[in-house]
Formats: structure tokens, C-alpha cells, sequence
């Protein structure tokens, strides 16, 4: 409607990068849902560093940043053709068991990448 990316299509982006982000881990989404495990976010902290008019390309990076007991937290970086950052953010996720919907355990694939940063 203004001519640039709506504030609700970064964090969509995002989403698609944390999605990416647990395959990558060894996790696909097929994989989490098999084992009765949802990834959901409970915290987001997002920078909007430039305007993304309608049709630029952008690119987003994730990366893990910490993690605790039952939570991690990823870094997202959304960057133009030019390489200029537009967005970041930080996403605190937490795994749920998917049946009593409370906090489960740590995959071990996702811990395992925690302890080699």
C-alpha cells in the first residue's frame, strides 16, 4: 500500500529461515513433528534498519546466538542485493511437547550445535 515490505512479512521471512535453519540442523519439520515436538517462539526483538521497496530481492541469514536449558535463541539477518542490512532480530524459541503443550527437552541435534559455538 506505501510502496515497501510490510513489518508482518519480515518476521514471515524469518519463520522461513528458522524453518531452514532446523533442517540444516538435522531437524526438518517432518522429522520434529514425527517425534511429538513443536518449535515455538516466545520472544521476538526485531530491528528495522532500511526500507525493502516492493520487488527488491532480499536474502536472510540465520544463525544460532545462545541457548538455555529448554529455550535457544537465533539470530536473523535480512540483507539487500547489495548486501546492506534491512532487519535483524533475535527469536527466543522453546520445543513443546505437541501433546501436553509444555516445555520439552533440548534436541539433542540443536545442543549439539549450541556447544560448538
Amino acid at each position: 500500500m506505501i510502496g515497501h515490505l510490510n513489518n508482518a512479512k519480515y518476521l514471515e521471512y524469518m519463520e522461513w529461515g528458522r524453518v531452514d535453519w532446523l533442517r540444516v540442523a538435522g531437524l526438518p519439520l517432518e522429522e520434529v513433528q514425527t517425534r511429538g515436538i513443536l518449535p515455538v517462539m516466545v520472544n521476538i526483538n526485531v530491528n528495522f534498519r532500511k526500507e525493502v521497496r516492493l520487488g527488491e530481492v532480499i536474502r536472510v541469514v540465520t544463525r544460532p546466538l545462545s541457548r538455555g536449558n529448554k529455550s535457544f535463541i537465533l539470530r536473523h539477518e535480512l540483507f539487500d542485493e547489495a548486501g546492506r542490512i534491512v532487519c535483524d532480530a533475535d527469536a527466543t524459541m522453546v520445543m513443546i511437547d505437541a501433546k501436553a503443550r509444555k516445555a520439552a527437552d533440548m534436541p539433542e541435534e540443536i545442543a549439539r550445535i549450541f556447544a560448538t559455538n
